[in-house]
């Protein structure tokens, strides 16, 4: 735990810019009945039956000091997805940074090993020599700010049906486009000497 929190607390660097990721899954539901259009005095019906359309995995990186996000969608969330979108990310988003400090949650796709079963040796070391990760704990994936602008992204922009891939890509492109318009941060305020106070419970009691 205090090792992100005073990750969180370090001067903002292009050169090590802080990114923290996280992923969620979306159910796909085509409607069955075309809704009815909106009508004075009458929002837009919907019928509640509808049809399942998969599963697709929701990829948020974030820059919670820059107001800088941006969303991947993949069908599935396997080893080698979180390589390529860990691929994506340091070649086309950060090709000039010397490191990405990467907060993430101790997942089991999340690992070097990953980038290793995903890519040659070579490539898979070049790309871990250009990350500094930094896990949150167990059961402290509240750390991760990228679960805050998940939980946004949720309620803003996926609370409703969506059909398919293509879909999910078009209405998640538009709400970052927006949210990276407004630069949109996190005013983050709990530090170590805060988790030292009101997490006092959790540090081990020394005997004098």
């Amino acid at each position: 735990m205090e090792d992100v929190l005073a990750v969180y607390k370090r001067p903002y660097d292009p050169d090590f810019p802080l990114v923290c990721m996280d992923e969620t899954t979306k159910q796909l539901t085509k409607e069955t009945r075309k809704p009815r259009q909106m009508e004075p005095g009458m929002p837009v019906r919907y019928d509640y039956e509808y049809e399942r359309n998969g599963v697709c995995n929701v990829f948020m990186f974030f820059e919670p000091f820059n107001g800088k996000r941006y969303i991947l969608i993949t069908q599935r969330r396997t080893k080698v997805d979180w390589a390529m979108q860990i691929k994506d990310m340091l070649n086309n988003q950060y090709p000039n940074a010397r490191k990405v400090v990467l907060v993430m949650d101790n997942l089991n796709t999340h690992k070097g090993a990953s980038l290793y079963e995903s890519f040659p040796p070579e490539e898979a070391r070049r790309l871990l020599e250009r990350l500094e990760i930094h896990y949150t704990p167990k059961h402290g994936s509240w750390l991760n700010i990228a679960e805050i602008e998940l939980r946004i992204l949720s309620g803003q922009c996926l609370n409703c049906r969506i059909p398919d891939i293509a879909a999910i890509q078009q209405e998640t492109i538009e709400w970052q486009n927006q949210r990276n318009s407004l630069h949109a941060k996190v005013d983050w305020h709990f530090f170590n000497e805060d988790a030292r106070i009101k997490l006092k419970r959790l540090y081990p009691t020394l005997l004098t």
